[in-house]
């Protein structure tokens, strides 16, 4: 490739590089994986004529969802060895992103996690149509499946997420209303006050990774959860700091202990109360709550 080719491809990766990390940690949920997964669209990028590309954008989309599926089937087999349950990697985002409904419902850590759910290819179909609005012709191009194959994949996954997803968009101030409650039973060790804030059915998965304690498994329950973190709190013999923050476009909790960070606490609100908790401890996983990672669907 000559250098001016070399340049229009690399002036071309560069414009579309914040949507092409945000399409592979949709289908991922890993800042990590999905770097490699960039590394990987651009090697491929860079034998390609740019010149000789209609749609450059969605070429390079294309590419990264191929990658992404390839790492997506890897990574599913590296999950069933995984110590405790698997949460994704959380991101600290800008306001931008919050304020922007839709990407912050697809990336919230209740949705990522009904995406596990679904087959590779189902994540890929469901990610690309129901989050980035792309064509069903364009999707068949990238995860090689014919249009029509396409839409009742489409179909399909988005009935399995509408079934499993929150029953209705919550406002983001509900959120931190429910999130400052947690946050004040939290600082107290106030049974009552994580009574009044979680729903009947809370359930509160922890991600240790095998490196940090976690709850080995999900625990379900107010009065459960409730005695856990109190429990959990009265064992600490370290200075608790709760830094509220926006995580994955929505409001969060960095945990810190005597001045390092725990963990982040994402969680998921219905009807004004919590029904999820989400506490990611594992260390390699909270190397992006430090500065904010840029996230676009466009």
């Amino acid at each position: 490739m000559s250098d001016h080719a070399t340049d229009a491809a690399t002036e071309a990766f560069v414009a579309h590089r914040n949507l092409l990390f945000t399409v592979a940690y949709e289908m991922l949920g890993s800042a990590a994986d999905a770097e490699d997964v960039l590394q990987e669209t651009w090697l491929r990028w860079v034998e390609v004529d740019p010149g000789q590309v209609r749609d450059q954008r969605a070429y390079l989309v294309r590419i990264t969802t191929r990658q992404s599926l390839n790492r997506l089937r890897a990574m599913t087999r590296r999950k069933e060895a995984y110590v405790g349950p698997w949460l994704p990697e959380p991101l600290l985002t800008a306001p931008d992103v919050a304020q922007d409904v839709e990407l912050a419902e697809s990336l919230s850590m209740a949705l990522m996690l009904v995406l596990e759910t679904l087959s590779p290819t189902e994540r890929a179909v469901f990610v690309l149509r129901e989050v980035f609005d792309v064509d069903y012709d364009e999707i068949a191009a990238a995860v090689d499946k014919s249009p029509a194959a396409v839409r009742q994949i489409a179909h399909r996954a988005r009935r399995h997420v509408d079934a499993r997803r929150p029953r209705a968009a919550v406002p983001a101030s509900a959120t931190r209303a429910a999130l400052e409650s947690f946050q004040r039973a939290l600082t107290t060790g106030d049974l009552q006050g994580f009574l009044d804030v979680l729903a009947p059915e809370v359930v509160l998965m922890g991600d240790g990774g095998g490196i940090k304690q976690a709850a080995p498994r999900p625990i379900v329950g107010a009065d459960k959860v409730a005695r856990f973190i109190v429990g959990g709190r009265g064992k600490l013999d370290a200075t608790i700091t709760l830094e509220p923050t926006l995580v994955n476009g929505n409001p969060a909790l960095i945990l810190r202990l005597d001045g390092e960070i725990d963990g982040v606490m994402a969680i998921r609100v219905e009807d004004a109360r919590i029904t999820g908790l989400y506490y990611v401890r594992n260390p390699e996983k909270l190397t992006r709550v430090e500065s904010e990672t840029p996230l676009t669907l466009r």
